[in-house]
């Protein structure tokens, strides 16, 4: 005993020493500095949150200084996303990150981005080239103030180019794109059951703003297939199963007529894995005689994706436009090295990529390695691409924004923007990533538009791999932007989106077969039809909103198959007095999530299997809306268990062995009685430092477990992974609510802070109100950004003298 308390007490003193010096390493409160390049004096006013606003005699300068401050704040996370992105993790952790950077390598975000460098017109470059700027002039500091994170990853910063840039914005347009994984996942049902049985579990979806007389639902068509077996596939699976940015998202906005004081409202809240801090947003304000914006983008980019200038507000949720499609190509029985389309045959191209492969059996500490890359005329061998892993077939991808590459990116033109239409025309050139834009001006006008251009495919959709059976391109054109879904001052008074199936009636062109159940969106339409107009705060409430409308419609269903049950009726009288919120108090939250969870394992693992069914229940969108059918509609094949020929068990068989098998697994965990199942016992978020996700330390590092309520169903988003309940892994990222009458604030709050350091007090200062849904705001004027002010910082033109 007394050896343990001398051990912790050490580990204090160890901890107390650590960070006193990580505290004398932190960047000083306020500085003079001298910029090369810089032609005017830059002023940083930092405010409570450590977050900067920027003051600039014009955009040049403002951009570099944009770069400067970012890299301060946030340095280590670009350099590990950077790496992420290009495949250069191996670098870093050795051996652990080289099926990684093959990964990476083949799909060419870097390379890619390479070549999209040289096409961007001048202003454009110029625009990444002042960013990119202030970002190397951080880095050729005299004494760089690098972080400890870089000692403990072992890890330098190289300089920035404008192609580090573009690889990050193709890796978030790849992270918006999930066609990949459905098109597997949709090619291994059809394997295992046939074509027509993996019809009725394909994906059903419904556009909730057509009438129920008028709506028809989308069901995918099947093309002509040859068999991959994906889940028998390693190479695949490691495709499906690597850890992804997941995307989705909700954003709406109202017209004067439903806002007390008489302008727009705008919300939004961004839904990604936000567990890593200190978030996936940089928050900042630029200020310059042309104009300014208050927002937030993604560090290491110069473009601020959400926020406000003086005339418009806008934000972003993920559509789901179908930008990929798998190829299944057929090789030349003469030559392997060759595949052919019809009757010709023509050659694999070749990409030469060298690993640079931390080891320090090799001289100097690294060891190169070659890897080839093939690719056919329509994109990247994706299968077989990981050493000693072979697919009986070869499969090629294609994804859109690669032969959309444009001069401009369009979301420079979005941040100027001074009016509703100009945020549309500006749109038309974000034609590399699939987004729902909803925006507002300050005249009144309310609108919401998809981007990313779509192909128009020759025949059916791309809800399978296309079989190449000829050298025809089944990509015939692009859907026109005036085609792309979109709304303009609705009669109805507002706009939002929760990427569900958006799709409208008569639309002439396939758009997508993946969408986010309706649930959340349907919750929008009950609380914004409210009569009356409505105040920021209350939008503010909006977004923690945990109504659980698939539980209000799912849950009667379980009550009845239960409640006559002795084993299970305590768990009926839970459920059956439930208001479907999914409060962190509740326990019913806790019931309903582990019997649909296990309902669903009892549904489809029989006739899956177990590989095939871990990957298809991991993705929610692809079957929940499918299951809630059957559950209405009550009497359906698949509840029967295959490997019980004897008998025929129906729904309710199901929901009772399901609560019977949640009674046992969670009272294990949380003792005998149901009613203290809280779900704040279960469903909590972990934000974590990038460098101790898990294990000892990762608490003291992060910042600590939180209750949430909410779930994946509800405005609240709170994700766990269905193979690794309760834990949320996608949240909100950022909650943000613009008031265009308010002329000094934004409400906005994330779940972590603005700074990457670990012991600087902006690390993770927002995480706790964020959890509590306390009001944080970013400020907009200048009387309110200097009233908040708690730091000054001046940039000075090099060769200035000081005073």
């Amino acid at each position: 005993m007394r050896f343990r308390s001398k051990f912790w007490l050490a580990g204090l003193i160890l901890s107390a020493l650590v960070g006193a010096w990580l505290w004398l390493k932190q960047p000083p409160k306020g500085e003079r500095i001298s910029l090369s390049g810089l032609k005017e004096t830059v002023t940083v006013l930092r405010d409570e949150k450590g977050m900067a606003y920027i003051y600039a005699q014009n955009p040049e300068d403002a951009l570099m200084v944009q770069g400067y401050v970012t890299a301060q704040d946030r340095l280590f996370q670009m350099e590990l996303t950077r790496r992420f992105a290009e495949g250069r993790l191996s670098e870093v952790i050795g051996d652990e990150g080289r099926l990684h950077d093959i990964r990476m390598r083949t799909l060419g975000f870097y390379r890619q981005a390479r070549k999209h460098a040289g096409l961007l017109d001048p202003p454009t470059q110029d625009y990444f080239r002042r960013y990119i700027a202030g970002i190397n002039a951080y880095l050729k500091k005299p004494t760089p103030p690098f972080s400890l994170e870089f000692k403990a990853a072992g890890l330098k910063p190289d300089p920035w180019g404008i192609e580090d840039a573009l690889t990050l914005m193709y890796f978030m347009s790849w992270n918006s794109s999930a066609n990949l994984q459905t098109e597997i996942i949709a090619q291994g049902l059809v394997e295992r059951l046939g074509p027509e049985k993996a019809r009725e579990i394909f994906p059903l979806h419904f556009n909730p703003d057509i009438p129920p007389r008028k709506r028809g639902l989308t069901f995918s068509t099947l093309q002509p297939y040859r068999p991959i077996h994906p889940e028998r596939d390693a190479a695949l699976t490691a495709f499906l199963t690597s850890p992804p940015l997941r995307l989705g998202s909700n954003n709406w906005a109202v017209s004067p007529r439903l806002s007390v004081k008489g302008r727009p409202i705008l919300a939004n809240d961004p839904h990604l894995d936000a567990r890593l801090l200190p978030g996936p947003w940089y928050p900042l304000g630029v200020i310059t005689p042309q104009g300014r914006f208050v927002g937030a983008g993604i560090p290491g980019t110069p473009a601020l994706v959400v926020g406000r200038n003086d005339d418009i507000a806008v934000g972003v949720t993920n559509s789901y436009g179908d930008m990929q499609d798998l190829y299944v190509e057929t090789l030349d029985p003469e030559d392997p090295e060759r595949y052919r389309e019809g009757k010709r045959s023509r050659p694999f191209s070749r990409i030469e990529e060298t690993l640079v492969i931390k080891d320090k059996k090799s001289p100097g500490g690294f060891r190169k390695e070659q890897v080839i890359i093939k690719a056919s005329s329509r994109g990247p061998v994706v299968s077989g691409v990981l050493e000693g892993l072979n697919t009986r077939h070869v499969l090629t991808l294609r994804w859109a924004p690669y032969e959309t590459m444009g001069p401009s990116l369009g979301l420079d033109k979005v941040q100027r923007a001074r009016s509703a239409q100009e945020v549309r025309e500006a749109l038309r050139e974000v034609n590399w990533i699939g987004l729902h834009f909803v925006f507002a001006d300050r005249h009144g006008h309310i609108a919401w538009q998809t981007t990313g251009k779509l192909p128009i495919r020759s025949q059916g959709d791309s809800t399978l791999p296309t079989l190449v059976r000829d050298g025809r391109d089944n990509w015939v054109g692009w859907i026109p932007f005036e085609k792309m879904p979109h709304a303009f001052n609705p009669v109805r008074g507002w706009v939002g989106t929760c990427n569900h199936d958006h799709v409208p009636e008569g639309f002439p062109y396939y758009y997508s077969s993946h969408f986010s159940p309706s649930y959340r969106y349907r919750r929008l339409q009950e609380i914004l039809r409210r009569p009356g107009p409505r105040t920021a705060e209350d939008h503010w409430r909006y977004q923690m909103d945990v109504v659980n409308i698939m539980a209000r419609e799912i849950t009667p269903f379980m009550v009845r198959a239960l409640i006559h049950h002795p084993e299970t009726r305590t768990i009926a009288d839970i459920l059956r007095e439930w208001n479907y919120e999914d409060t962190p108090s509740s326990a019913a939250p806790t019931l309903f999530q582990s019997i649909y969870r296990n309902f669903a394992l009892l549904v489809f693992s029989d006739e899956l299997g177990e590989a095939l069914t871990r990957i298809f229940l991991d993705n929610w969108y692809f079957w929940q809306e499918r299951l809630q059918a059957m559950i209405v509609q009550g009497d359906s094949p698949w509840f029967d268990d295959q490997t019980t020929r004897e008998v025929r068990e129906g729904r309710d068989d199901l929901f009772l062995k399901a609560a019977l098998k949640t009674k046992e697994e969670l009272g294990a965990v949380l003792g005998p009685d149901p009613h203290t199942w809280k779900w704040e016992k279960v469903h909590r978020l972990e934000p974590v430092h990038p460098l101790r996700r898990k294990g000892w330390g990762k608490g003291w590092l992060g910042a600590g477990s939180h209750p949430m309520g909410g779930s994946g169903e509800t405005l609240c988003r709170a994700v766990y992974d269905f193979n690794r309940p309760f834990s949320v892994t996608v949240s909100a990222s950022l909650r943000m609510v613009v008031d265009l009458s308010d002329p000094d604030r934004i409400l906005a709050v994330w779940p972590g802070g603005v700074s990457d350091r670990r012991f600087s007090p902006h690390f993770k200062d927002q995480v706790k109100p964020f959890i509590n849904g306390e009001k944080v705001y970013w400020w907009f004027s200048d009387q309110a950004v200097r009233r908040q002010a708690k730091e000054k910082w001046e940039f000075l033109p090099e060769g200035h003298k000081f005073p």
